[in-house]
């Protein structure tokens, strides 16, 4: 078969992380075969599964917070305790005791550029600190909800680093973005978030649609965020007790962003009646008095009693099987199949999706039952799918990890690339709202965006400039496909820290 050169960055760009530095070829491998290349991390089993050492599963997570909320509780009530015995203590002697004021320190960072501030990606970015003054306090120890974030996030990154393609990461970070928490909604989420995205998105990326919905509207990391653990049917043995009634967040979202969409057929009426058929939908907090804290459970009393009628269809009280059952037929609608194939196609190949190729999707996803194995591979097959220019400019989490794969350096600590997510605004696992992060160019290429890019570009160029030639990044990156404009520009820069820059806002890096 004849050398791709094209070919291959659609394969790399388009649906993975882009090519990998160091000693690995794959800019080669994908030109020799760019759809075989894509195709390959498909056929590998349990390929999107991550159970990365120290990672604990949600109820452990949960006791895990519930824990540190106590002892939180504790230490306050102890220095409240302190305080009120200083109280009664004679004035002299109170003197006697106070500690010396601190005295506040006027050199603070935040008058240093973002970029600078935030720069993330590998080791070889993080800012030099042989001039810097000597820091007045130790760092504050981190609690168990910052490790726990920062080591799913380092065991995301360094999968995503180390992955051939990339491909089955770029398809979990689309479906965990499709059906997104956010860590800002309290503790529980924070520390949620890694194993959310381990457990209830991971396993079905290539799997079934409608298990991978059951799995995420049952995920306590979901029902938290969508506040469905207050949601009490109104004639329900709790409701009538506790004069409570429903919350439709969860109902209302698993409608109009994760199945049908906002034009896919219901009604408000329809959203009323799935909040009632998935009252009792909870879990287990600290008392356990339902089971072990953080498991999903089924709560009788919560659980509006009485026949539903959802989209024209009669869902007898079930308990738990009731809500079940509706979520399979939504999950089987026509318009569900529609919208998870325009999403789908417009995040792999172009923000307006080429009708055909959506088509082609959709008849894929209907046909197969919701198998996103047989919908993944119908994007790869697709002409459309290799044959639309490269316009789409990749997210900041795409640009950061296709930034650390180039450079073969395998992240060790996640903060560089949280600052960077947090300064190019995609903060991990916090989105604004939930409809997750925007997929479209008016979203990232706008000239603010662009100029922060090209501040972390030159950070990064900044430190490790010396040590790596940029002409023979581009070949890592683009190989043959580099276009002579960008080879011209990077021969023609005043230093090399300035050709790396360039290289990493150059459209075959920024492109996909």
């Amino acid at each position: 078969m004849a050398r791709d050169p094209q070919g291959a960055l659609i394969a790399l760009n388009r649906f993975g992380f882009g090519a990998r530095g160091g000693a690995a070829s794959d800019f080669s491998s994908a030109a020799s075969d760019p759809r075989g290349f894509v195709k390959a991390e498909l056929g590998r089993p349990n390929a999107a599964l991550l159970d990365a050492p120290g990672l604990q599963a949600t109820p452990e997570l949960a006791q895990a917070v519930f824990d540190y909320q106590k002892d939180v509780k504790q230490q306050r009530e102890a220095a409240a305790k302190t305080a009120q015995a200083m109280a009664s203590v004679p004035g002299d002697m109170q003197g006697e005791a106070k500690a010396p004021e601190a005295k506040p320190d006027n050199k603070a960072d935040m008058k240093s550029d973002p970029a600078a501030r935030a720069m993330t990606p590998p080791d070889a970015m993080q800012p030099a600190m042989q001039n810097a003054a000597p820091a007045k306090e130790p760092p504050k120890p981190l609690n168990i909800i910052q490790k726990t974030f920062r080591a799913e996030a380092l065991a995301r990154l360094q999968r995503a680093t180390m992955a051939e393609s990339g491909f089955v990461e770029r398809l979990v970070t689309f479906w965990s973005n499709h059906f997104c928490t956010s860590a800002n909604k309290g503790e529980l989420a924070r520390i949620w978030s890694g194993a959310f995205e381990r457990e209830a998105i991971r396993p079905y990326v290539l799997g079934n649609f409608g298990e991978m919905l059951r799995a995420v509207e049952q995920h306590p990391a979901m029902i938290f965020f969508l506040d469905n653990q207050q949601s009490i049917g109104p004639e329900s043995r709790a409701g009538q007790n506790r004069k409570k009634g429903l919350n439709e967040n969860l109902a209302r979202e698993i409608m109009e962003l994760h199945t049908l969409g906002v034009n896919g057929g219901y009604t408000q009426a329809d959203v009323t009646s799935l909040a009632r058929i998935i009252t009792g939908w909870t879990f287990a907090g600290r008392q356990a008095k339902l089971g072990a804290p953080g498991t999903f459970i089924f709560n009788a009393n919560a659980h509006e009693p009485g026949p539903q009628k959802l989209l024209g269809k009669v869902y007898e009280d079930t308990g738990l099987a009731q809500g079940e059952t509706a979520l399979a037929d939504i999950a089987r609608h026509p318009a569900t199949a529609k919208f998870i194939a325009t999403k789908f196609v417009r995040h792999f190949v172009a923000d307006d999706p080429p009708p055909a190729l959506v088509a082609k999707l959709e008849s894929t996803f209907r046909k197969t039952d919701g198998d996103l194995h047989a919908m993944t591979l119908a994007l790869v097959d697709a002409d459309e799918a290799w044959r639309a220019p490269m316009t789409k400019i990749r997210m900041p989490y795409e640009y950061l990890v296709a930034a650390g794969r180039m450079m073969g350096r395998i992240p060790e600590d996640p903060q560089r690339y949280i600052g960077g997510l947090n300064v190019l605004g995609q903060p991990l696992w916090t989105p604004a709202g939930p409809n997750g992060f925007a997929d479209t160019n008016a979203a990232w290429a706008a000239p603010e965006g662009i100029k922060l890019r090209l501040d972390i570009a030159s950070q990064i160029a900044s430190r490790i400039a010396d040590s790596i030639d940029p002409r023979a990044l581009l070949d890592v990156v683009a190989g043959e496909a580099a276009s002579a404009e960008t080879r011209q520009t990077i021969e023609r820069a005043e230093s090399k820290q300035q050709a790396f820059a360039l290289l990493l806002m150059s459209p075959e890096f920024q492109r996909r």
